[in-house]
């Protein structure tokens, strides 16, 4: 009897270490198990975090050298873009441009769903040749505009450019002053991007062909070579008005264009006299491809023929150093930024009475 005490008290000891072990080993199992899951996710929330910062150095590395990038579930691929063609492989070659079926804005932004808050665009496949700025002197002409913006920026963008349209709106109802809105257009858009060319563009004018690539080139280019205005026919040899592309190089050699001419005329004829004076001469498309058509209008109030022309255009030779982009001085009133353009009011000041 007392054999089986003690063997049943043997038995009972050996159970409860068994129980204790088991106990133990669940214990040990569970502690492992809950560090695994806290590893696990730590694991993940750096690999996530990772893979978010490659993403963002390759998108500041595709500001500095333009790729294409695709990303994947767990990977990242970066293509490196060639340049664009040269011309543009999309281009149609000669347009029909008609006024008379009014323009809605809301259309137009519909038509060019690429487009960059302030007008701006950039080929997605490939590097634009140039980046350039498309500068328009402007007061009260809203619904020329609105065609411009329409025809224009199809065409831009068939031409595989990196451009801006910059609206430059003359503040108030002083004599309107066309050359110097223009070198402010020059000056604010290099506030906002690196452009290297610049399109000088009246709002009314519209070209005809989009074979007229808006860009810049060896020399001083006037774009708008055969007006219907003047039967599709340049009107004289110097001529460089409407529309016209310089290089910053280009511009800063002839100390960019006059100041001082308000009202209505004179400001082109200088321009010509200031690169003449410079060794540059004026590059052109052929009359075919430089077409393009007016918007006829009558002339603008406060735009009236400058009668102090003829005398300056007499004496650029000796303004043209201390009148330009040197001596520029205005004020903005106004930045507004939408799909199409971006449009910075000024105040140039008041005209020599």
């Amino acid at each position: 009897m007392r054999d089986s005490n003690v063997n049943f008290n043997f038995l009972h000891r050996t159970c409860t270490l068994v129980v204790l072990l088991c106990f133990l080993h669940i214990s040990v199992t569970v502690v492992y198990y809950v560090r695994s899951l806290d590893l696990r996710r730590t694991f993940v929330q750096n690999q996530h975090s990772r893979q978010n910062q490659i993403k963002q150095k390759l998108v500041r590395q595709a500001t500095e050298e333009p790729k294409s990038i695709f990303f994947t579930n767990s990977t990242v691929i970066t293509k490196k873009l060639e340049k664009c063609p040269d011309p543009s492989p999309i281009l149609v070659g000669p347009l029909h441009i008609e006024f008379s079926t009014p323009v809605n804005l809301e259309q137009v932004i519909d038509q060019n769903p690429n487009l960059q808050d302030g007008g701006r665009y950039k080929p997605r496949g490939c590097i634009a040749q140039q980046k350039v700025a498309i500068i328009i002197p402007f007061r009260n002409r809203d619904e020329h505009l609105k065609f411009w913006l329409f025809y224009l920026h199809p065409i831009l963008q068939r031409q595989q450019l990196d451009y801006g349209v910059y609206v430059i709106n003359q503040y108030g109802d002083e004599t309107f002053n066309r050359a110097k809105l223009l070198n402010v257009g020059y000056a604010e858009a290099l506030k906002e991007y690196d452009f290297e060319c610049f399109v000088f563009s009246d709002v009314d004018l519209i070209p005809m062909d989009d074979r007229n690539t808006y860009k810049c080139f060896s020399q001083p280019r006037h774009l708008s070579v055969s007006m219907d205005k003047f039967g599709f026919r340049l009107p004289y040899n110097q001529y460089f008005g409407g529309v016209s592309s310089m290089s910053k190089e280009q511009f800063l050699k002839i100390n960019g264009f006059p100041n001082n001419y308000w009202g209505w005329g004179g400001e082109d004829d200088d321009i010509y006299n200031r690169l003449a004076s410079k060794g540059m001469s004026i590059s052109r498309p052929s009359g075919a491809i430089g077409k393009c058509r007016m918007i006829r209008h009558e002339r603008d109030k406060k735009n009236d023929p400058n009668p102090q022309r003829f005398d300056r255009i007499a004496h650029t030779r000796e303004t043209m150093h201390k009148d330009g982009i040197n001596s520029l001085s205005y004020k903005v009133v106004n930045v507004e930024k939408n799909q199409l353009f971006t449009k910075i009011t000024v105040n140039l000041g008041k005209a020599p009475r």
